[in-house]
This record gives C-alpha cells, sequence and structure tokens, in this order.
C-alpha cells in the first residue's frame, strides 16, 4: 500500500539559505519527489541529507515516534521542524498509524522499558509490604494496577528488551510496535543488526507490506537495501534520482571487498 505519494517543496525565504538544512545541496535541489513503490530507500553518503530529508517528513507527517519525546517537541529536531514547514505531502490515503524510528533512538526506549519495569516491580513490593496484615482483597486491589501494568509491558515485550541481544530486542521492539496500515520511516535500522538480522528484518518487512504498510528506510546498508522490488533513491548525485541496486557503490565496494579482501587492506 502505498499511503504517502509524494513530497514537494514550498518556497522559502530567501534568509534561511545559508542555515541548516536549507543550505543543504538536497534540500535547495529537491522540487518533488514520487513514491511509486510500498518500500523506499534512501541512499547516500554520511552528509548527503538523507536522514535530514527522513526527520522532515516525520514532522511534517506528525509521525509518532519510538524512544524520544514527539517529533513536535524533539529538540534535536528544531532546524529540521522549520524546513518541514515548506513540505506539502500528498496522500493516496492519509494514516496516522506507523511511526519514525532512529537507531539512535531505539537503545534509549530499551533502557527506559526495563527502567519502567524495574519501578513498577519496586511500587508492587512497596504495596505488599504496606498491606501486610490486612485482607486478602485489600490487597489484591491495590496490586492490580502495577500488576496489569507489568502484565501489559510482559505481553508486548516478552521478558524484556534488555534480556535480548540488540539485534533480537530491536526485531521484537518493531514488531511489537507494529500496527497495519501504517507509514513507517526508519533511520538506519540496520545498526542494531548482524546480517542475519538484516535478513530477518527484509522478511518482517515484506510481511508487513502485505499488511498495507508503507516503509520509507534512510540506510548504508547493501543486504537491506536488496529488498524485492523497493526503490531505492540516490542521494549521492543531485537531483535525487532512482537507481538500481547493482549501480550502486555501496553495493559494488561491498562486493569487490568480499570478492578480493587483501587487495584492499593492502592499500590501507
Amino acid at each position: 500500500m502505498i499511503h504517502l505519494k509524494s513530497i514537494s517543496i514550498h518556497s522559502w525565504d530567501a534568509s534561511s539559505k545559508d542555515r541548516f538544512p536549507f543550505n543543504l545541496a538536497v534540500v535547495q535541489s529537491l522540487q518533488m519527489m514520487d513514491f511509486t513503490s510500498p518500500v523506499t530507500f534512501f541512499v547516500g553518503e554520511n552528509g548527503s541529507g538523507k536522514s535530514t530529508l527522513l526527520e522532515a517528513i516525520a514532522c511534517a507527517a506528525n509521525s509518532i515516534t519510538v524512544g524520544r519525546e514527539t517529533v513536535q517537541t524533539d529538540s534535536s529536531l528544531t532546524a529540521v521542524r522549520e524546513f518541514s514547514k515548506c513540505l506539502r505531502l500528498s496522500w493516496q490515503k492519509r494514516t496516522h498509524k506507523g511511526f519514525f524510528l532512529r537507531a539512535e533512538d531505539f537503545f534509549g526506549y530499551a533502557r527506559r522499558l526495563a527502567q519502567m519495569r524495574t519501578e513498577l516491580e519496586r511500587d508492587l513490593k512497596d504495596v505488599e509490604n504496606e498491606y501486610q496484615g490486612r485482607s486478602k482483597m485489600a490487597m489484591d486491589y491495590a496490586r492490580m494496577p502495577y500488576e496489569s501494568q507489568i502484565h501489559g509491558l510482559q505481553e508486548r515485550y516478552g521478558d524484556g528488551l534488555d534480556n535480548y541481544s540488540h539485534g533480537e530486542s530491536f526485531l521484537t521492539l518493531f514488531q511489537a510496535r507494529f500496527v497495519p496500515g501504517g507509514l513507517y520511516l526508519l533511520d538506519e535500522p540496520e545498526a542494531p543488526l548482524s546480517p542475519l538480522r538484516q535478513l530477518a528484518l527484509i522478511s518482517l518487512l515484506k510481511s508487513m507490506v502485505l499488511q498495507d504498510a508503507q516503509f520509507i528506510v534512510a540506510t548504508h546498508s547493501p543486504i537491506v537495501m536488496a529488498f524485492p522490488e523497493a526503490v531505492i533513491l540516490n542521494f549521492d548525485k543531485l537531483p535525487i534520482h532512482p537507481v538500481e541496486y547493482d549501480e550502486l557503490e555501496h553495493v559494488k565496494l561491498v562486493k569487490e571487498f568480499l570478492n578480493n579482501p587483501d587487495a584492499f587492506l593492502r592499500q590501507l
């Protein structure tokens, strides 16, 4: 399902052109971008502007965030929010489902979940101590809200994201927060994932696309980029344009390195 059909840019105040992110070449060259596949990859070197544009789309769409404040209050997005006001989003079917997830936000979210569970268990223990000597009914009523919240965390995240490896916990979080029919904006989701887990992510994306999800993903991973029938947009050569998987410098370099790593290492 393609929910977000395209983005286009309004004109902005000329006095902004020397300020981030308006000073980025990708921002100054962008007029319109169409989304023609349920999975679109933003690909380019660090500093090419792919993450900035993804953040701006998240702000313009008022996406739910995972692991931080809302896109409207997150201080790290202050400059991007100004740029997002210049974006016009065209929808085939407006959706408020889905989320925006940056790799670095995931780790903080996992820590907060663990802290939340620890605090709930401590509060539950305090209730048990406080209600010693009172009726079982009174204690059960007092325990109920804490047990309900702990059960909710258990039901959604199992034994806790902190009990898994980074890769396992990322995929667990991703599955737990997934809702069919949503727009999902992912910035470098491969960061906590081994190559095997990246293949698992591809499998998840395939099943989620069948549930009317749309994905826009900024990535450096040649494995993730190999998703069947995805559109790959190259940010390294402006204007942004679609590119075939085998034409990507990331892919060519990895193939050449794996075919002859000694040749590369001798030149270092």
